[in-house]
């Protein structure tokens, strides 16, 4: 997919196996991804560093094909999901971080211009969860209370 504002081709991706099956090495049963998933999300990590982990540390490839159940949707059977959705905390991150850096650096415009791209890539991503019913429709993101949100 091409890159939304700086008019290149995307980046790669790697893609996932076509055969959706259980690798016979697995030890793992389903349950026990599914309390490993809970441990995880219970000592804070999000739902992408628990994939990694589950990947790198307990080789497990993909938590779908083996429990029928995304990451998300255990956090959410055991409630523990988090009131805003990854990609919406970490781009708040990303502006909190530019901000910072922009109040040190007040000279540097180009990060003026990245500040503006992540500020638009933030609203229309709240436009599309408040549309989806993820967010409420009174939802609303200011900068003040940016640094209370991402945390």
């Amino acid at each position: 997919m091409a890159r939304m504002h700086s008019r290149k081709k995307g980046k790669s991706g790697s893609t996932k196996p076509l055969v959706k099956k259980k690798p016979t090495w697995l030890i793992y049963s389903p349950k026990e991804i599914e309390s490993l998933v809970v441990k995880l999300a219970k000592t804070g990590k999000t739902t992408s560093e628990i994939g990694s982990e589950l990947r790198d540390g307990y080789g497990i490839p993909d938590v779908k094909t083996l429990t029928k159940k995304k990451i998300n949707e255990i956090l959410k059977e055991n409630k523990l999901e988090s009131k805003l959705p990854e990609d919406l905390k970490n781009l708040i991150r990303r502006e909190i971080a530019i901000l910072k850096h922009r109040e040190k650096n007040k000279q540097d415009q180009t990060s003026k211009r990245g500040l503006q791209l992540t500020e638009a890539k933030i609203n229309r991503l709240v436009k599309y969860y408040k549309k989806k019913g993820v967010l409420e429709k009174t939802w609303k993101y200011t900068r003040e209370k940016a640094e209370l949100l991402a945390h």
